[in-house]
């Protein structure tokens, strides 16, 4: 990654097929942005130290929360944004698949600080080098 060139999205995207395996792309501060390819669930997990944001650049992407006032699901569509608030179980879901960008600190694991058993098709990570 060269961080005096303009990064293309649709290339980072087409350089990796792994799904829930977010690819960082940049930095900004402390902070990645990341990319990644979704189908079906994630896993519920919470990040007890920090927000996560969500942009949805195709597809949709559900997000199932566990709120105080009980369970409740979001819908992105293509060009949404969420804030997953710290410390909210949540659990990304996309039925027909999206990709999406994710923007939150460098180093914070992609199954969060709490989580379920996480599945086969879930890479517990906190991403990896485009390329």
């Amino acid at each position: 990654m060269e961080p005096t060139k303009p990064i293309s999205l649709a290339k980072a995207l087409a350089s990796f097929d792994a799904l829930w395996s977010p690819r960082v792309v940049t930095t900004v501060n402390d902070y990645d942005v990341r990319v990644a390819k979704v189908a079906g669930e994630h896993v519920w997990h919470a990040h007890d130290h920090t927000d996560e944001f969500f942009l949805v650049l195709d597809g949709e992407l559900h997000i199932a929360l566990r709120e105080p006032a009980g369970e409740r699901t979001v819908v992105l569509p293509k060009g949404a944004v969420f804030t997953v608030p710290r410390g909210t179980e949540h659990k990304p879901i996309a039925p027909e698949g999206a990709t999406i960008l994710m923007f939150e600190p460098s180093g914070t694991l992609s199954v969060g600080d709490r989580h379920d058993e996480v599945p086969d098709h879930v890479d517990a990570t906190t991403g990896h080098a485009l390329g």
